[in-house]
């Protein structure tokens, strides 16, 4: 994965702009706060997923560390 939960939904939709439609239709506001921060801990896994999947990101494109 790309975007991660340390990430901030502001940075996430300075670089994937399509990522907005998403936190506009969870009421996440786009601040500096990192989303591990801003969302319930049940609820960031299924989100990541959601962006990662609109930006075309999964743990197969990606390698760990990088």
């Amino acid at each position: 994965m790309v975007i991660q939960g340390n990430m901030s939904p502001r940075a996430i939709v300075e670089v994937w702009e399509e990522t907005r439609l998403i936190f506009k239709r969870n009421l996440i506001p786009l601040s500096d706060k990192p989303l591990e921060i801003l969302i319930e801990p049940d609820d960031l896994p299924s989100l990541l997923i959601e962006l990662n999947d609109l930006i075309g990101s999964s743990s197969v494109t990606c390698i760990d560390g990088g």
